[in-house]
């Protein structure tokens, strides 16, 4: 490997603040409670980890391909106005988190509004966050829309549908709400497209092979054998195209295990033990007040987990935890995802300042539709 690539590996982890953030409470709390320190590796969900990776892969590869470019112009040439493209890549980004997940379907419509970048004067960062918001608010809807979902799903009594029905209200009246916002936030006028546009050419063999690698990365998911199917993405790279495993974001996949350590070491700090015994004694509002506090704390799937093991899945406690994925960043790993896909440094106060209203509007439609 060359000294040019070694250094476009370690650059980002060197430049990565949130990441040493994450390393230094970690360490923190490893020091208070040292006897955790065995566990550590128990406290990473490697599953997300290797599908995380895999999908970083595969998108970057589409990437590469141009693909991306191709169906961004196409899209640029079809919507000629800024708040027509807004909606059609809002709704979009909802519809498709709703059924192939948040992060699936972040995967797909970030790095499509990212090429559009190339070929006009778009606001970039503001379409990012308002996808990234999206995901939210389409993946509440079903159960397997999001992760938080599917733990609540499988702890519950209701089917498919059911869940859904339970889920309606809340998912039709933040998407609605998430539609408006954006409707006022995109102006009508005409897309400013660039001159001249430079980019990968279409590589149609490269496309094919990352649709095959999709295939086989997605059966070997449902097979329970990720592992095989990261390897498999790997292989296909190496052969296809390198320089697509040297362009993907490797600090982001540490920044997940240094969260996934982070919040395995505070749940088990002796001090803050007797507040969890006491979840089983809060009312209703106290559960739905603490869905959304933890959320914004600890995220909202390692929330859910932990607030599972004191209440019974209900539809109280489903708006509270997904009413916590807006609000701050850390509040639903998809925030992250698509902040980090961005590659823009002001891009995480901009989205506080849409996310940080709309957890207020949501936890107050929540506590009333539940």
């Amino acid at each position: 490997m060359s000294s040019n690539a070694v250094s476009r590996l370690v650059q980002p982890f060197l430049k990565d603040r949130f990441l040493h953030i994450l390393l230094l409470a970690g360490v923190l709390m490893a020091a208070v409670n040292p006897q955790q320190l065995p566990a550590i590796g128990g406290f990473i969900d490697w599953r997300t980890i290797i599908t995380l990776l895999g999908l970083m892969l595969l998108t970057k590869g589409v990437e590469v391909s141009g693909y991306f470019d191709f169906i961004g112009r196409k899209i640029v040439n079809m919507l000629y106005s800024e708040r027509r493209l807004a909606l059609f890549l809002v709704f979009s980004a909802a519809l498709l988190s709703s059924f192939l997940t948040n992060d699936v379907a972040l995967f797909i419509v970030i790095p499509l509004t990212i090429t559009l970048k190339k070929l006009s004067s778009l606001p970039i960062s503001r379409l990012i966050i308002f996808q990234a918001l999206a995901v939210n608010a389409g993946s509440l809807l079903t159960p397997i829309g999001n992760p938080q979902n599917i733990l609540l799903w499988s702890k519950s009594s209701l089917s498919f549908l059911g869940f859904i029905a339970q889920m309606a209200p809340f998912g039709a009246a933040m998407l609605a709400s998430l539609l408006l916002l954006t409707w006022f936030s995109f102006p009508a006028r005409d897309i400013v497209k660039a001159p001249h546009t430079e980019g990968y050419p279409y590589q149609r063999r490269l496309l094919l092979s990352c649709v095959a690698l999709y295939v086989i990365f997605l059966l070997c998911l449902d097979i329970d054998l990720p592992l095989y199917g990261l390897l498999a993405v790997f292989a296909g790279f190496l052969l296809l195209a390198r320089r697509v495993l040297l362009q993907i974001d490797w600090s982001l996949i540490f920044v997940f295990i240094a969260m996934f350590i982070d919040v395995g070491l505070f749940t088990r700090l002796g001090a803050v033990q007797p507040w969890f015994a006491d979840i089983t004694r809060l009312s209703e509002g106290g559960i739905y007040a603490l869905g959304i506090g933890l959320s914004q704390v600890i995220s909202n799937v390692p929330a859910t987990i932990l607030l599972l093991n004191y209440v019974p899945s209900s539809q109280l406690l489903a708006y509270a935890v997904n009413a916590g994925g807006f609000g701050l960043a850390i509040g639903s790993l998809a925030n992250l995802i698509a902040l980090r896909m961005a590659g823009e440094r002001k891009i995480w106060l901009k989205f506080h300042y849409y996310s940080l209203p709309l957890l207020a509007w949501g936890g107050l439609l929540g506590w009333l539709l539940a």
